[in-house]
């Protein structure tokens, strides 16, 4: 598993230093936010883990770190079918196909399935964050958590989403600087 993280973040580096196309980039987190997932979810409450953006897999891998210590299973949520293909061979590669469960496909369209949530990481296309917030916040069990990339680097996009989740009462909530800033929320009991 390790040799595919370190594939995945050669690839990433490169990709960003030759001007490939965003949307043909691996878009994935550094490795310190990993680590803060990795943490975070490892010592959430009993619930089911997703990940909501999958891209080639790397943040999933570093949740997969957490689910093995914890014995958990993660769902990760992935549109872009280019994406799913390559998450599909980096799971593959890395030995994690017994603790992982890839869905092709809108979260939204896949709300019926998401219950009793311990920990979410929400790394999709900014304009669906809200929805998504929407969409987790009243499932997560109580101490449960939902963590957002993108809190400083895509600040502005998601200030409307950020300013609500500060003060949402059903959550304490707070923006992290690890990273392009993560957005922490953990349910109220």
């Amino acid at each position: 598993m390790l040799q595919q993280m370190h594939e995945l973040e050669r690839r990433d580096e490169t990709d960003r230093n030759n001007g490939t196309s965003r949307l043909d980039r691996l878009r994935q987190i550094p490795p310190e936010t990993g680590r803060f997932l990795a943490l975070w979810a490892a010592s959430a409450p009993e619930g089911i883990v997703i990940e909501i953006g999958t891209s080639a897999g790397y943040s999933a891998l570093w949740l997969v770190l957490a689910c093995r210590a914890t014995g958990r299973t993660l769902t990760t949520f992935e549109v872009l079918p280019q994406k799913v293909a390559l998450a599909r061979e980096t799971f593959s590669r890395a030995g994690v196909n017994d603790v992982i469960r890839l869905v092709e496909g809108d979260v939204l369209d896949h709300a019926d399935e998401i219950e009793r949530v311990g920990f979410c990481f929400l790394d999709a296309e900014k304009e669906a964050y809200e929805a998504c917030y929407d969409l987790v916040v009243p499932r997560l069990v109580p101490g449960g958590l939902l963590i957002a990339d993108n809190a400083i680097n895509h600040r502005e996009t998601l200030q409307p989403m950020l300013d609500a989740a500060l003060v949402d009462e059903r959550v304490d909530a707070l923006i992290a600087t690890v990273g392009t800033g993560e957005l922490v929320c953990r349910k109220r009991t």
